[in-house]
């Protein structure tokens, strides 16, 4: 049977960029194309290399995982959160080979076959995430600087602006220090807002759970956009920074 070497490089590019995407959204993230299209780029050249006779051990299962865990670093970067997205696209592609090799002992046509399938249940991921959390891209616009974050869209989240009612976003005190606020400021909203060294800024009062209530300060921002639309510019900073290693800045509500 005569192989295309640039045939299979294509073909692993393309099934390993939708596994990539797929497994983002099964999780409730956003696609995040380019940094999965680079993945996929690496496992398509990887796949075309595994091809040529003096290179056949590659194809060996110890290759073939340390290549799939290196593309999940490039596609999600490193953190808990990435461990999760890389652990999905890792079975799914391991469900993707074991099918391929059922259905006809991974020749071409087997192997789309099975790809399809398995793009088909990313797909329904797609279009209604199976994680728990929703993961939405965030653009803050603030005095020339654009700021692009994630936010962990959270149901639970009901912060509201006291005055008009709107759903408040909240960023960590990292995110604050990189929009020219203090942590002085941040840690001590009330002595900040008394000094009126920052114009409209207000309090946001807020409750957390095993915390005692307080006042948080939010700063009217330029322009907010989350998930492609606009949204109130209402946003508040936390004296600490949100997320951590899970992979998001931001909380925004659930209904934004």
């Amino acid at each position: 049977m005569t192989v295309y070497l640039d045939l299979v490089v294509l073909l692993n590019f393309l099934v390993d960029f939708l596994l990539l995407m797929g497994a983002n959204r099964l999780t409730g993230h956003p696609a995040g194309w380019r940094r999965c299209a680079l993945a996929g780029a690496v496992g398509g050249i990887y796949g075309g290399i595994c091809m040529l006779p003096e290179c056949r051990f590659l194809g060996n299962t110890l290759w073939r995982l340390f290549c799939l865990g290196a593309m999940a670093v490039i596609a999600y970067g490193r953190s808990w959160s990435a461990l999760r997205r890389g652990t999905i696209f890792v079975l799914l592609s391991m469900a993707l080979g074991g099918m391929a090799m059922g259905l006809g002992k991974g020749n071409f046509a087997s192997l789309v076959l099975a790809a399809a399938g398995v793009v088909l249940l990313c797909a329904i991921g797609i279009r209604s995430p199976l994680g728990i959390d929703k993961y939405q891209p965030v653009e803050l616009c603030w005095k020339g600087q654009k700021l692009k974050l994630t936010a962990l869209v959270d149901t639970g989240n009901t912060l509201t602006d006291p005055i008009t009612g709107a759903s408040v976003l909240v960023v960590g005190m990292d995110i604050g220090c990189r929009l020219g606020i203090s942590r002085e400021m941040i840690h001590d909203p009330i002595g900040a807002l008394a000094q009126g060294n920052i114009p409209g800024a207000r309090l946001i009062p807020y409750r957390a759970v095993g915390r005692p209530g307080g006042m948080l300060l939010a700063l009217r921002l330029e322009q907010v956009r989350l998930g492609g639309r606009t949204i109130s510019p209402m946003v508040a900073f936390a004296p600490e920074e949100i997320g951590g290693q899970e992979g998001y800045q931001a909380l925004a509500g659930g209904t934004v």
